[in-house]
């Protein structure tokens, strides 16, 4: 009878919680804070980053070759010098982003030794705030981990912006090691792995201390840390209007510590329409190649790229996953310089085959929409069709995909945070249209 009791009272709470999707437009109603032509919302401005996929004209939205700009600066260019000089980027990407400006040579040099010196923990931080309550998944430790850096803080409810700049960099700093030992606290309490710490090394980038921290032997590559570099690199800033950032300035806007709005970023980055999506992206891929059996076959790869479309396999969402973007449309300028580094990692590794199977996705996928659908669809590979790909080739495990995307991000967050509460300095209050009916209070015993 009580099970029964249950059963009614949550079948009756379902209904209360569902509005009709007809409803947002009669209201006028944003959804997603998206707009009819899916483009977002205006809420905001930043100097911090912009992202470009298309214009605006005549009232018409026109594609364009997908643009991603930190402080103003072309990320393509940084990755190119980084590249042609044979050296790490990250650390410029994050001084660039949270002072506004290019390091010459000797302040960058200065800025990673100040970095260097922060990748360490408190004392028993590790074993007080990590490995006395593991958890399954590293985002939920990570975000647990960085709120706790509040109680390490004598100064952690200032405004002051050279505070919140040193919140931020200590935060930058000790993510990596916070990301490596909730993974291997993690490992060895859910998994039945080995346990082991690795501390990070003042003189390693942040790319080479990752690989160094999570690798039993400490062993990797010079260029194994150049591809994470990379990773990093098109993962630190997505503008104002990604989910993550949003919520980061949207607590940041109520006035609440560091600590806190960071915490809530690793929440939302979480979710798998955000940062978990390259697990989506890695699902499907596993299930094509179970299924495709050759993987150099156009037309093979193509017929269950439209069964995918149509529903009929996969996880029958009518996705495909990795393909199409909020802003970029012609294209992703992150899925373009990850992929041309991704086939050099392949060649390496002896993947090629497998490289190959993920460039017939992306250039097929436009084309079966279009016999799909009856017209030319603008669809490019985002970030995530390659970026679980790079991460298997360099022995990364699943369980740190999304961590790493946090770690590379949070120089964004606290950038976007500093710059809502220097200049908006107003708290985000929005409004929602009540559409619930008057209904007159019954009496207890009248019920």
């Amino acid at each position: 009878m009580m099970t029964e009791n249950i059963e009614k009272i949550i079948s009756e709470a379902k209904k209360c919680y569902k509005i009709n999707y007809d409803d947002y437009p009669l209201y006028n109603v944003k959804r997603g804070l998206r707009n009819e032509d899916s483009t977002g919302v205006l809420v905001g401005l930043t100097s911090v980053g912009e992202v470009s996929g298309y214009i605006i004209a005549d009232g018409d939205k026109v594609p364009i070759e997908g643009r991603l700009r930190y402080r103003g600066v072309n990320v393509r260019r940084i990755v190119e010098a980084c590249q042609n000089e044979k050296r790490f980027g990250y650390e410029e990407v994050a001084f660039l982003i949270l002072f506004g400006f290019l390091p010459d040579r000797n302040t960058l040099q200065v800025f990673c030794e100040k970095l260097g010196k922060l990748r360490s923990l408190p004392e028993s931080f590790t074993e007080d705030m990590i490995m006395k309550a593991p958890s399954r998944n590293v985002m939920n430790k990570l975000a647990s981990a960085v709120l706790s850096m509040y109680s390490y803080d004598k100064d952690a409810e200032s405004m002051e912006i050279n505070n919140l700049i040193r919140q931020s960099l200590e935060i930058i700093g000790r993510l990596p090691a916070m990301m490596s030992y909730a993974y291997q606290t993690k490992r060895h309490y859910y998994d039945h792995a080995s346990f082991f710490l690795h501390s990070p090394r003042p003189d390693y980038s942040t790319a080479e201390n990752i690989l160094h921290m999570i690798r039993p032997d400490n062993k990797f590559s010079r260029f194994e840390a150049e591809v994470l570099d990379l990773l990093l690199i098109l993962h630190a800033e997505h503008g104002g209007g990604n989910n993550s950032t949003f919520v980061c300035r949207a607590a940041s806007s109520t006035g609440t510590d560091t600590y806190s709005a960071i915490s809530a970023a690793i929440g939302s980055l979480k979710g798998p329409k955000h940062g978990g999506a390259n697990f989506k992206v890695m699902a499907m891929m596993n299930d094509i190649k179970e299924n495709v059996s050759d993987w150099g076959d156009d037309e093979e790869v193509r017929a269950y790229i439209k069964r995918i479309i149509n529903k009929e396999v996969g996880d029958k969402s009518g996705l495909v996953y990795g393909m199409g973007h909020a802003v970029y449309s012609l294209s992703d300028p992150r899925a373009v310089m990850l992929k041309k580094k991704a086939e050099e990692l392949a060649t390496e590794k002896g993947c090629l085959k497998e490289f190959n199977l993920y460039d017939a996705i992306e250039r097929l996928t436009p084309e079966v929409f279009c016999e799909l659908r009856g017209e030319k669809k603008v669809i490019c590979a985002n970030v995530d069709m390659y970026s679980g790909f790079v991460y298997t080739m360099l022995d990364i495990p699943e369980d740190l995909y999304t961590p790493l995307f946090a770690v590379a991000r949070c120089v964004g967050w606290c950038a976007h945070r500093i710059e809502e509460i220097v200049s908006s300095n107003k708290i985000m209050r929005p409004a929602y249209k009540s559409i619930c009916h008057k209904v007159d209070y019954i009496p207890m015993d009248e019920r």
